[in-house]
């Protein structure tokens, strides 16, 4: 993808020079095309134990565009600035903060913090410092997709070095967090993908990820990997599509393994055979990031840690981090409202937006601010 550069902001002398920020707003439910307006926004003061972070992308997860619709279950008081996640850089600190300097990257700990903006005021606690060595898309998107993907992993099953994942929609930000993760932890994944022009090409991005089956929708129904032993039957399917694609991947199931759905992407029903209930024993089963957080608030961390910033395992010859694929652009429908063009183009979307440019991806968008380039 071809570089673009952002607008210009220099420091914190000129943030403060200038007063004021930019942030996307909604106050009504709708289409986010219809709903989200810019607007400037004061700087303010940070506070005791607060600090002043200059947000240096965001990404859009499908959910937050089904938040602006008001069709998510997580609804924020309106009017609203939309966004979940994201990475910021330091630059102001409010009195008794400590174990943060201006300068350093963070990223937020809570939900509808409205991360769609160029600066935000946040409590110390609400945020984590990472290291600056992670890329600026694998930071922003660090929060949602690699703690699902882990979560999914290590809470369903009991899974085992040499076990087989089976997954749709594996091109997809988690998807390539659980073909990496698996791959860490010496797991085979069976991963599904939608047919398309350069398939091949996605195929082989997915295998040097980890992947040890990458087939399409169609290949999957005609497979014989599973009654050849070319791989074992899965333990554990994960499901962000719903419809047919998780009726399939359900069929390979080892009884008394769990389908864990955690998106429905085709906006189709997960239907379940009787059959696989009563004979297979099969387990159905839902997970979702903010709840899990809620449950689990104030819960120590477990020692275990995934590997996902640009260093290599030491058994790997790639590195474990967030990937992007771009998928197949068909039809392109163009929109212009008042400063922001939209530019649609099958699943990616480019957001324009004077001096802020959204980047969609596959299922995964990041927005971009300030001095950072997209690539």
């Amino acid at each position: 993808m071809k570089s673009i550069r952002l607008h210009q902001v220099s420091g914190i002398n000129q943030i403060h020079q200038r007063l004021c920020s930019t942030k996307l707003i909604y106050s009504e439910y709708g289409d986010p095309l219809k709903v989200l307006k810019k607007e400037p926004d004061e700087i303010q003061e940070p506070k005791e134990n607060q600090v002043l972070v200059q947000m240096l992308a965001a990404p859009v997860n499908p959910a937050d565009i089904n938040t602006i619709q008001g069709k998510y279950p997580s609804k924020p008081p309106l009017p609203a600035v939309p966004g979940n996640e994201g990475v910021a850089q330091v630059v102001k600190l409010g009195s008794g903060v400590s174990n943060i300097t201006i300068g350093d990257h963070v990223v937020p700990l809570t939900n509808n913090l409205g991360t769609w903006r160029t600066h935000l005021i946040l409590p110390q606690e609400n945020l984590l410092k990472i290291p600056k060595t992670l890329g600026i898309v694998e930071a922003a998107t660090l929060t949602v997709n690699p703690c699902t993907a882990y979560r999914m992993l290590r809470d369903f099953a009991d899974l085992k070095p040499g076990d087989t994942v089976i997954q749709n929609g594996a091109n997809s930000a988690c998807g390539q967090n659980v073909i990496q993760i698996c791959r860490s932890w010496g797991l085979k994944t069976v991963n599904i993908v939608r047919n398309r022009p350069d398939i091949d090409k996605l195929k082989e991005f997915l295998t040097s990820l980890g992947a040890s089956f990458v087939l399409t929708e169609e290949e999957l129904r005609t497979t014989d990997i599973f009654k050849t032993d070319k791989i074992e039957r899965p333990r554990l399917a994960l499901n962000c599509v719903g419809g047919k694609s998780a009726l399939e991947i359900m069929r390979y199931l080892q009884n008394g393994s769990p389908l864990v759905t955690y998106g429905g992407m085709s906006r189709e029903p997960v239907t379940v055979p009787t059959s696989a209930l009563i004979f297979k024993d099969l387990q159905i089963c839902g997970f979702w990031m903010t709840r899990w957080t809620k449950e689990n608030a104030g819960i120590k961390a477990e020692s275990t840690t995934v590997r996902v910033a640009s260093e290599p395992a030491a058994d790997q010859t790639t590195p474990l981090a967030v990937e992007t694929t771009v998928a197949p652009m068909d039809e392109t429908t163009v929109v212009q409202m008042d400063e922001t063009t939209v530019v649609q183009m099958d699943e990616t979307t480019v957001v324009q937006m004077d001096e802020t440019t959204v980047v969609q991806m596959d299922e995964t968008t990041v927005v971009e601010m300030d001095e950072t380039t997209v690539v």
